[in-house]
Order: C-alpha cells, then sequence, then structure tokens
C-alpha cells in the first residue's frame, strides 16, 4: 500500500509569453522557484493553470516540462482531463508514462451528468488506466461528485487513490474521510479552497493544491507544517493572514488574472494569460495589483531577488524556526 498523497501541491499557473504560447523557460525557473520555497508537489494542467485553455499537444508539453525540470524532486500530480472518456485515458497514460505520481481528472464539465453518469466515467479510467488517479470534484465548473460517488469509487477501484475537493464544504469532505480512511489508509484528502486551508487539515485532510501556494508558497508550506504539528492556534493566525490575500486575488479580473498578478508582486511576470480582459477588466486588475502589493509588500524588480521587506517576510520569520524542527 502506497503512502497517501499530503503536503501543499502547487496547481501551477502556465506562464506564457506575449504571443500567447506557452514560455517553456520561464516555467522551468518558476517551478525551480516553488521548489526552492518548500512546496510539496505541483499540480500543472490544473484550473489555475487554465487547462482548458490550451491544446492537447501543449498541456501534454506543459506535464513534460514540469516533470523534465522537476527530475524527482517532488512529486506531480498532473490534471489529465479530456473532452472525452478516450482522450482522457490517452492522457492519463501519456503523463503516467512521464513519471508523474497521479492524475487529477476533473468530472465531466460541460454537460452536467446524474450520479450515475459521473460513476460510470470514472470507473471507466479507473479500470483503464496504469497511473493512480484522483478525482477533482469543483462543481463550479464541473458536474459535481457526490460523497457516495466518492465512497463507491474509493470502495472499487484501488487505482482511484484520492479526491481534490475545490467545493469548500467542510461537512462534505468530513463526511467523505469518516467513510473512506477506515477502509483505505491510503486514500488521500486534498482541499482546494485557500480560504478554509485550517479547517479542512483539521478535520484530517492530508493537505491541498492552493492556488495561492504559487504565489506565497512558505505561508501555505506553514500552515500545513503548523497543523500537523498541532498548533492549530498559530495555524489559524496564518489562516488570517492568507485570508484577505487569496479574498483579493480570486476577486478581479477572469480566473486567475488575480494569481497572476500575485505572482507579479512576488516578482514573477508569468504573462498575460489566454483569456482577453476589456479595458474596464485590465483597469480593475491594475487597482487590485496595487492592493495586492500592499498585502505582500515592497518587493524587488528581478524574479531572482529576495524581498527587500514585507508582510509575507514578517509572517514567514515567525514560524521559520518551528519550520525547521518539524522537517
Amino acid at each position: 500500500m502506497s503512502e497517501p498523497i499530503s503536503g501543499i501541491l502547487t496547481p501551477n499557473i502556465t506562464p506564457v509569453d506575449q504571443q500567447g504560447r506557452v514560455d517553456e523557460d520561464t516555467l522551468r525557473a518558476y517551478v525551480d522557484w516553488l521548489i526552492e520555497k518548500g512546496v510539496d508537489g505541483l499540480y500543472p494542467n490544473g484550473s489555475t493553470g487554465e487547462f482548458v485553455r490550451f491544446t492537447p499537444e501543449e498541456r501534454r508539453r506543459i506535464v513534460q516540462v514540469v516533470t523534465d525540470q522537476t527530475a524527482g524532486r517532488v512529486p506531480i500530480l498532473a490534471g489529465a482531463a479530456e473532452a472525452n472518456t478516450k482522450e482522457t485515458i490517452d492522457a492519463c497514460e501519456a503523463y503516467g508514462a512521464m513519471g508523474v505520481r497521479a492524475v487529477a481528472i476533473v468530472a465531466p464539465f460541460y454537460y452536467r451528468l446524474s450520479d450515475q453518469g459521473v460513476y460510470a466515467y470514472f470507473r471507466e479510467i479507473a479500470d483503464t488506466v496504469s497511473v493512480d488517479v484522483t478525482l477533482y470534484n469543483i462543481p463550479l465548473f464541473a458536474s459535481p461528485i457526490s460523497v457516495d460517488t466518492v465512497v463507491r469509487l474509493a470502495s472499487e477501484c484501488p487505482r482511484v487513490v484520492g479526491i481534490k475537493d475545490s467545493s469548500g464544504d467542510l461537512p462534505n469532505m468530513m463526511r467523505m474521510i469518516s467513510q473512506i480512511r477506515p477502509i483505505r489508509e491510503d486514500f488521500s484528502f486534498l482541499t482546494g479552497w485557500d480560504a478554509a486551508l485550517v479547517p479542512m487539515l483539521v478535520a484530517g485532510a492530508n493537505g491541498g493544491t492552493n492556488a495561492t501556494s504559487g504565489v506565497v508558497p512558505e505561508l501555505t508550506r506553514a500552515i500545513h507544517r503548523t497543523v500537523v504539528a498541532g498548533d492549530i492556534k498559530q495555524a489559524m493566525k496564518l489562516q488570517y493572514q492568507l485570508l484577505p490575500l487569496f479574498d483579493a486575488m480570486i476577486s478581479i479580473g477572469e480566473f486567475p488574472e488575480g494569481f497572476r498578478a500575485g505572482a507579479r508582486s512576488r516578482g514573477w511576470d508569468l504573462g498575460p494569460g489566454r483569456v482577453p480582459l476589456s479595458e474596464q477588466q485590465k483597469s480593475a486588475v491594475a487597482n487590485a495589483q496595487r492592493q495586492i502589493d500592499a498585502l505582500l509588500g515592497e518587493y524587488a524588480d528581478s524574479p531572482r531577488d529576495t524581498i527587500a521587506v514585507g508582510n509575507i517576510e514578517k509572517i514567514v520569520a515567525q514560524v521559520v524556526s518551528q519550520l525547521r524542527v518539524q522537517s
């Protein structure tokens, strides 16, 4: 039985150049930075990586670049959702051959399926592929995966090794954990809702796939390690530091534009994304950029430079000694 996937896995933004092409050099440098800052894993082709805005060929190349650059330093959870079951299976096998730890598959999108339809979709994939599968529940954008369906798949499909849940529904997370953990110790529960990271971890989640970890990897790591150490009071202090930043980044432009703005505050220009913005939206993003800059502090111009002064360094300084003990 393998160990469950745990810790903070970053659903990394996909850098693009001014022509809208995947910027592989920047992606490689960004991967190195995230690993240096202590993330527990990487998650290319997630929602934060705008997977639906890239072609299948580009998605495979993105995973290939990330796996090559990571070189086994941290595990990779690769988003493998495609437009239909066969193409999703083909993507799973391709990513498995690249050496990813597991694939993450969102429930079918555009067409809303019943619980039986969602179950049949995942069951066919799990019975076919040769790589471990994590379910990805994001009801805002795709067919929801009910608790009963997750329990059924966990019970029947050894290849289904976890779920990333971005609903923010704490009671449902608790229901899944209470029913699945007694029968599947290897099953991983990951939360994708940054605003509830500490409550989800306290409830028993193994970790998170959080967009903010692509901006403040030190802080999300500190939150996870502090909960693991049992210091819930300190963890909640850190959660309340994360909350206004998350709110600021998720509320502007077209998702994940706010997280690109957050990356710019850390010195990373990851490009404009692939969805056009109106002039009004561009103005709103510029205003929000100033708010995010203020939350994070003053940074040097170069993405390779360290923070001169700023709130995040002060926050991280409070827990760095504790992290050294826990690592």
